[in-house]
């Protein structure tokens, strides 16, 4: 083991020896961002990058496990990301949809898909709902796969389901104005039913949010990481439950 190793694990132990469980954030959400710059800057190909970005998943859901985080969502594949060109994007979902298959493999994580399934191929649509089916019993972490995913297009479609939904029980659009708060979206939203995010992580040094979560995320607090994800560590991940617990949530009062 390099000296350089053997510092950081100590130093990965000592933050995390100092972490307070009982603050810890229930539910994460995480912008895998900077797969094709850190291929980029290490010599390597765009789906290299993908590649990487996808086996570090693994090893974030084992940290998160260790540090009682009850919900995960991945941002994995944004609606902007369809208009990649088709030589990067079919290989892209092919990661994608064997990083899913391994993680309903796996059999501690509980799969849910978020998104908006009609955009994807049917491959894809496929696979999403088949390890969501068969991790439906799972105990363990819920683990949120945002593919085709976008915030306003979460918000647009829980809008439409709403309303097609009192269309369906007779209800007119004067009923409805009379009765809507944000309790109505709320049940509409690929998230329906789960806790909103406590904390959001953003790799790559970019500082916004890009449309993750926009409806759930009004209260989470950010956190934003130099660090490429292919190059997340532990002890980035570590850091970032310390900041959220350092911080007081005032929820607005």
């Amino acid at each position: 083991m390099k000296l350089r190793d053997l510092v950081y694990r100590l130093y990965a132990r000592r933050v995390e020896g100092r972490l307070d469980h009982a603050a810890v954030p229930k539910h994460i959400g995480v912008i895998l961002d900077g797969n094709r710059r850190w291929a980029k800057a290490s010599g390597g190909t765009t789906e290299q990058g993908h590649q990487a970005g996808a086996d570090k998943i693994s090893e974030l859901l084992g940290w998160c496990e260790e540090t009682d985080v009850e919900v995960v969502t991945l941002w994995m594949l944004s609606t902007d990301n369809l208009d990649r060109p088709e030589v990067e994007l079919r290989p892209l979902l092919a990661i994608i949809e064997n990083t899913v298959r391994n993680l309903a493999a796996d059999g501690r994580w509980r799969v849910h898909h978020v998104g908006n399934l009609d955009i994807l191929p049917g491959h894809t649509q496929a696979v999403l709902k088949e390890a969501e089916q068969g991790t439906a019993d799972v105990k363990g972490i819920l683990v949120n796969v945002a593919v085709g995913y976008g915030g306003r297009q979460e918000i647009a479609d829980a809008v439409r389901s709403l309303l097609l939904e009192h269309h369906e029980k007779g209800t007119s659009i004067e009923e409805l104005a009379e009765i809507l708060d944000i309790d109505h979206i709320s049940e509409h939203l690929y998230t329906r039913g789960q806790p909103d995010p406590d904390l959001v992580i953003r790799t790559s040094g970019e500082q916004r949010l890009s449309g993750f979560m926009l409806w759930q995320s009004a209260h989470s607090e950010y956190y934003f990481c130099e660090v490429f994800w292919p190059a997340f560590r532990k002890v980035d991940f570590l850091r970032a439950l310390r900041d959220y617990a350092a911080r007081h949530r005032r929820y607005g009062t």
